[in-house]
C-alpha cells in the first residue's frame, strides 16, 4: 500500500480502490483508549496508522482500501463521497442505508448505518502528502459476535449490523459477496 501511496503522491498512478477480504483482526489507532480494546481473545490486535478507532476486519466483510489524491477535494469531501457511494451501492441491492452527521463535541458518526441506526460500514483513513490510504469495512455477513469483544469505533452504545441481517429483516435475499463487490465498485466509479 505504501508504494502505491508514494506513486500517487508523485503522480505516477491514478486513484485506486482495492476491494478484498481479510483474515480476522481488530485494528485500532493510537487514539483508541486502552479500555476500549479487548484484554484477551482469539482475534489478533494490530495498531494501524489511520483515523478512527478500533474496528474488526474479517471473513464476511468487504474491505476497501483507497489510494486517492485529495488535491481536488478535501478530507471531508472524500469521506462524504465514500459514505454516499456505499449508500448508493446498497440501494442498488435494494437495501436502505444512511449517513449520520456528528453532533458537535460527540464521537464521530462517520460510516454507513441502517435506517435503525445500527452501523453496517466503518470508515477510517490515513492522509499523508495529500493522498489517502486505508478505507472502509462493509459488513456483508461477518460473525457479529467479534464486535462484542471491544468498543467498535469508540461508540459503546452502537450496535453493529450486517447486510445479511438487514436483508433478512426486509424479507429480501442476502446479497452475495460478489454482488456487493460489484455494486460498490460501480458506485465508486472503479474500473
Amino acid at each position: 500500500m505504501g508504494g502505491w501511496v508514494r506513486q500517487r503522491q508523485e503522480g505516477e498512478i491514478a486513484d485506486r480502490l482495492v476491494l478484498l477480504t481479510h483474515p480476522p483482526v481488530i485494528t485500532y489507532s493510537a487514539r483508541t483508549p486502552p479500555e476500549e480494546l479487548p484484554t484477551h481473545g482469539r482475534i489478533p490486535l494490530v495498531e494501524v496508522d489511520r483515523g478512527g478507532q478500533a474496528t474488526y476486519h474479517g471473513p464476511g466483510q468487504l474491505i476497501g482500501y483507497l489510494v486517492v489524491d485529495l488535491r481536488e477535494r478535501g478530507p471531508a469531501d472524500i469521506v462524504r463521497w465514500l459514505e454516499n457511494g456505499l449508500i448508493s451501492a446498497l440501494a442498488s441491492l435494494g437495501l436502505g442505508a444512511v449517513r449520520r452527521d456528528t453532533p458537535p463535541g460527540s464521537q464521530s458518526l462517520v460510516g454507513v448505518w441502517d435506517p435503525g441506526h445500527r452501523k453496517v460500514a466503518s470508515i477510517g483513513m490515513r492522509i499523508r502528502g495529500g493522498v489517502t490510504s486505508h478505507g472502509f469495512a462493509l459488513n456483508i455477513a461477518p460473525d457479529l459476535a467479534a464486535f462484542s469483544a471491544f468498543t467498535a469505533c469508540g461508540l459503546p452504545e452502537v450496535a453493529m449490523t450486517s447486510l445479511a441481517e438487514t436483508a433478512t429483516a426486509a424479507g429480501r435475499p442476502v446479497p452475495t459477496e460478489g454482488a456487493v463487490r460489484g455494486a460498490v465498485a460501480e458506485a465508486l466509479g472503479a474500473v
